[in-house]
């Protein structure tokens, strides 16, 4: 189910989003004119933070099609990121390693022929 603007302290991003582990759950804001939230989980690798859609085109995923800025809520805070759509094979490959590790049940990226996968940076 699907929320609207997501309220919480606003910080800047981390450098690195190491801190935050492996792998957790978040509300993720798409769309600013008319804000949709969502809960999704975060994968972090190499420092950087992954949304994965999987090979699937989710709604959110249109959304970042047609504008990249995002907001993020994890803990409470606030952190307003782009979202960059990953294509590198090499890349994908590297984060489905990680990402197919955290449950038997997610399935390595690098399998499918199209996927939606997001690498969130600064603004």
């Amino acid at each position: 189910m699907s929320g609207g603007k997501l309220d919480g302290e606003l910080r800047s991003p981390p450098a690195s989003w190491a801190s935050l582990g492996e792998s957790g759950q978040m509300q993720f804001e798409t769309r600013p004119a008319e804000p949709y939230s969502v809960n999704v989980n975060y994968t972090i690798f190499d420092g950087k933070l992954y949304v994965n859609a999987g090979n699937t085109e989710t709604k959110w995923a249109e959304h970042i099609a047609v504008n990249p800025r995002v907001r993020l809520r994890i803990d409470g805070t606030i952190y307003e990121v782009r979202a960059e759509r990953v294509t590198d094979a090499v890349e994908i490959a590297s984060f489905g390693k990680v990402w197919s590790r955290q449950s038997m049940f997610l399935r390595d990226p690098a399998q499918f022929e199209e996927v939606w996968l997001y690498r969130m940076a600064p603004r």
